[in-house]
């Protein structure tokens, strides 16, 4: 009997005892490879010993104050790091407790910030379908989850969602990568003159597209296209680099490879590494200067804004992260990934598609490989590769409803940063094994 209140009620789970590098144990003793990084956070592994010092220095000395009395110097010297190595214009940062959080806090930037500059009309959000910004109603409102919003559709705020970059599955035989990214970019220009582009906030968008999708990365131009709408209408584009962000596609920021620059960015999973509950938003200068020189006040917060043992862990993994090159490692050794995962998968007749940056590297399961044809929902393919890994000491990330909502099915794969060759040699073993285990069950 348990007083948890747990996600899912009819699964008992094994209870985790201890965790050290990429795995962890539980309590009857067994050991699981940490592949997926839990949601993709474990960015450094588990116990790493810099961190956990710096979590306990910072509780000797201040374990808590209230941001609406106090700034802390950790707060501050965390800020002050992350600025450093932001996109340009960046200039501020609010901390907060995580990826929901962030992305509810830059959807409400946003639309204060319209009001601060006198233009209060602007009231829509356009996202995109098939992402995910977060479980909080605003987060989870421009979010394009299908299954996650059923249930809580009659409270969302109404938000447009338009196609999402999903080349796989929607760029046409006739058509280059460039000219289907330039299709999506005109279907997003009629979206916003539909709704009028003096009403629209912001578009939020997945750089690399996470859980949902699978580790979708964009076609070449296609952020380069909806940076130029946001411009030309004057939208404040949001990039949601909480799952895809801090170092995870093997650049700090997901959207540097795309060769533009957002007006809010938010981040958690990779900033803290899961040592604390920490998210952030970054945000433009221009915006920070609308507020103090309009009202002097953002009309939000949080209890545990700026927590100052979160902002000491979050400060200490990016500080081991910078030191130890291990962005630029995640780069190399999600190259290596992608080639075995290449070599296992890339003529399994039931492997679709492999695809991701990074150490974010995504495999979609299909029924036949010639058409693409999923499973079928009711296989739950995506569970059964999950629990069959689990039985073989391998977590990954699995989500179904990869297409729609309700077809499709993938796995992610993000393990730490400091993963070496023959942790992932046995991840792509394990996991090989569990694929063929898990379809074999599902009938084919």
């Amino acid at each position: 009997m348990t007083h948890v209140f747990h996600r899912q009620l009819r699964h008992p789970l094994p209870e985790a005892v201890s965790a050290r590098g990429l795995t962890i144990t539980d309590r009857d003793g067994k050991t699981y490879l940490d592949a997926s990084g839990g949601a993709a956070v474990s960015c450094l592994g588990h116990g790493h010993p810099e961190v956990l010092a710096a979590m306990r220095e910072q509780m000797d000395s201040l374990d808590y104050a209230h941001t609406s009395f106090f700034t802390t110097r950790v707060a501050e010297t965390l800020a002050d790091t992350l600025i450093a190595s932001a996109p340009k214009g960046m200039s501020q940062v609010y901390l907060v407790s995580g990826g929901s959080e962030a992305m509810e806090a830059a959807l409400k930037m946003a639309r204060q910030y319209f009001v601060e500059i006198g233009q209060p009309q602007r009231r829509h959000f356009i996202a995109r379908r098939q992402s995910y910004h977060g479980n909080t109603l605003g987060a989870l409102a421009v979010g394009g989850n299908a299954w996650r919003r059923a249930q809580f559709a009659p409270l969302l705020m109404d938000v447009t969602h338009v196609a999402p970059c999903y080349a796989y599955r929607d760029q046409r035989p006739d058509e280059t990568p460039e000219a289907y990214g330039q299709r999506l970019v005109s279907e997003l220009e009629a979206e916003i003159l539909r709704l009028g582009g003096d009403t629209v906030i912001g578009i939020c968008a997945e750089p690399v597209v996470g859980a949902t999708l699978g580790a979708v990365p964009p076609v070449p131009g296609y952020f380069k296209g909806v940076r130029a709408l946001c411009d030309r209408y004057g939208i404040l584009l949001i990039a949601d680099e909480v799952m895809c962000g801090m170092g995870r596609t093997g650049s700090l920021h997901a959207i540097d490879q795309e060769g533009i620059v957002p007006d809010l960015m938010a981040i958690a999973k990779g900033l803290g590494g899961g040592y604390q509950p920490i998210g952030a938003v970054l945000v433009q200068g221009r915006i920070y200067e609308a507020f103090t020189q309009g009202s002097g006040q953002f009309m939000h917060g949080h209890t545990y804004l700026g927590h100052p043992v979160a902002c000491a862990a979050a400060l200490a993994v990016q500080r081991v992260l910078q030191r130890d090159g291990l962005v630029e490692a995640s780069r190399v050794q999600g190259a290596a990934l992608a080639q075995r995962l290449q070599a296992a998968f890339g003529h399994h007749p039931h492997v679709g598609d492999l695809r991701g940056r990074g150490l974010f590297q995504g495999v979609e399961f299909v029924q036949h490989k010639e058409d693409k044809r999923p499973f079928a929902p009711g296989a739950k393919v995506h569970a059964r590769v999950r629990d069959e890994a689990l039985a073989r000491g391998l977590m990954v990330y699995a989500m179904g409803g990869t297409i729609d909502g309700q077809q499709g099915d993938h796995v992610l794969l993000a393990p730490p940063f400091t993963v070496q060759d023959a942790d992932l040699d046995n991840i792509v073993m394990r996991l090989a094994d569990a694929v063929d285990a898990a379809i074999t069950g599902a009938g084919r």
